[in-house]
């Protein structure tokens, strides 16, 4: 029987793939024509369907020529977005218009190529060529939506809001899950041995199994605490899990069974990931080669409401799942406020701290925060507002240029901004002139 991580490396693959939809279309493609040819002898079909073996044969031409088209779409637009950021690209090859439009035309080629062997010079099949000029045409329209939905979609800040809602949707689905099976028992068990399970081939954590480890940690009696956490890399013979209280340790085999590997980090259950892409997205921006902080800026639009659902969910550095008799049965290492507003904004400081614009953007998005967040998350954005009053006190000598940076402003340059605090004073409450 096929393992869960097995299955769902499978599903990855499938949904990463860029052939196996364009394969189906081509055998679709295939019968089709087939099933043309044999009933092209029908007498009800009507003469304006009749075509010369010359017509017949342009038609495939231009199949083919719409083929190098769709290729060097693709070929630009990976090009294209892999100036913004190389972890954006995992997400681009799942996209199902892209794989529509690759079916299509491999199903046209198949359809034409196909029909082109029972053209004659006197015998011309007038339904099949009339699908496939019909299919041309689907094709070419389909083409232009692809175009046009991906022209705008590689710009950085449609990028943005696509990998944003990814990832909060995956932080409503992981929180739901999470305090719907939390245990109110929370004690390690203090008896009986600790087993280490160790992975037999290194990889990042790319998913767990949280039921399943539930269910084979309740039929062994014992607790799952999970060392490595979703987004972690294992080298091989790393621990992935310790087994505590088990009389009979569960097969090490099945434990692992219920963890996927893979080469790179996936958004499925991994938030961070999607933050990461979009924080990747920002410093490239800032880069000395391109130096262009409205993008970071923009991004950093999409980094306040991702960090605004983070908030809201309340994560924690520990979860403890529960069976169905409460008892716990898995321990998670979680990730807590604190490394989501940390990954969130120190690199796009540390790049970006030269740039009056992204200054005052990070300044409007800490206080947006601290302002709308529960009091749990005040501490750290306390914290992060210190270090970006150094940064700005490190970057600009000149006081008139360090009155500007240390105003907060939604739009960087140009929005609604507040008076330059006070050293050590909170934020004011209302805005400057």
């Amino acid at each position: 029987m096929t393992s869960w991580a097995a299955r769902f490396r499978l599903r990855q693959y499938v949904k990463a793939s860029l052939w196996i939809v364009p394969l189906f279309g081509l055998v679709l493609g295939v019968a089709l024509a087939e099933a043309a040819a044999a009933v092209d002898g029908a007498s009800w079909l009507p003469t304006a369907w009749d075509y010369s073996a010359s017509t017949a044969t342009r038609v495939g031409s231009m199949i083919a020529l719409l083929g190098f088209v769709v290729t060097i779409g693709v070929l630009v637009i990976q090009q294209a977005t892999g100036t913004l950021s190389p972890r954006y690209m995992r997400l681009w090859y799942r996209d199902r218009l892209q794989k529509a439009v690759l079916g299509t035309f491999t199903g046209t080629f198949a359809f034409a190529y196909t029909l082109l062997r029972s053209i004659e010079t006197d015998s011309v099949p007038n339904l099949g060529v009339t699908t496939a000029g019909i299919a041309v045409s689907a094709s070419l329209l389909l083409l232009l939506i692809y175009l046009n939905r991906f022209t705008h979609n590689l710009r950085p800040v449609a990028i943005a809001d696509i990998v944003g809602r990814s990832g909060e949707q995956v932080v409503h689905h992981t929180a739901a899950h999470l305090r719907s099976a939390a245990a109110p028992d929370k004690a390690l068990p203090t008896t009986g041995s600790v087993t280490r399970v160790r992975s037999q081939r290194g990889g990042v954590v790319q998913a767990l199994n949280a039921p399943g480890m539930v269910s084979l940690a309740a039929r062994h009696d014992c607790v799952f605490v999970l060392v490595a956490s979703v987004g972690d890399f294992v080298p091989p013979g790393g621990t992935v899990v310790e087994v505590h209280g088990a009389a009979s340790p569960p097969d090490p085999h099945r434990v692992t069974d219920l963890l996927a590997l893979g080469a790179e980090r996936t958004i499925e259950q991994d938030p961070a990931f999607a933050l990461r892409i979009l924080v990747d997205i920002a410093i490239r921006a800032l880069s000395p080669a391109v130096n262009d902080p409205t993008t970071a800026v923009q991004v950093l639009n999409h980094i306040e409401a991702f960090l605004h659902t983070v908030g809201r969910a309340g994560p924690r550095g520990r979860y403890e799942l529960a069976d169905d008799r409460g008892r716990l049965r898995l321990v998670l290492t979680g990730r807590p406020w604190e490394d989501y507003l940390e990954l969130a904004v120190t690199e796009i400081r540390d790049y970006g701290a030269v740039s009056v614009q992204v200054c005052r953007r990070l300044r409007a998005l800490l206080e947006g925060l601290l302002a709308s967040l529960p009091a749990e998350c005040g501490p750290a954005l306390h914290a992060e507002l210190r270090l970006l009053d150094e940064a700005v006190e490190r970057e600009f000598a000149d006081d008139l240029r360090r009155a500007e940076a240390r105003a907060a402003d939604s739009q960087g340059i140009g929005g609604r901004r507040t008076r330059d605090p006070a050293p050590g004073a909170a934020p004011p409450d209302e805005p400057g002139p």
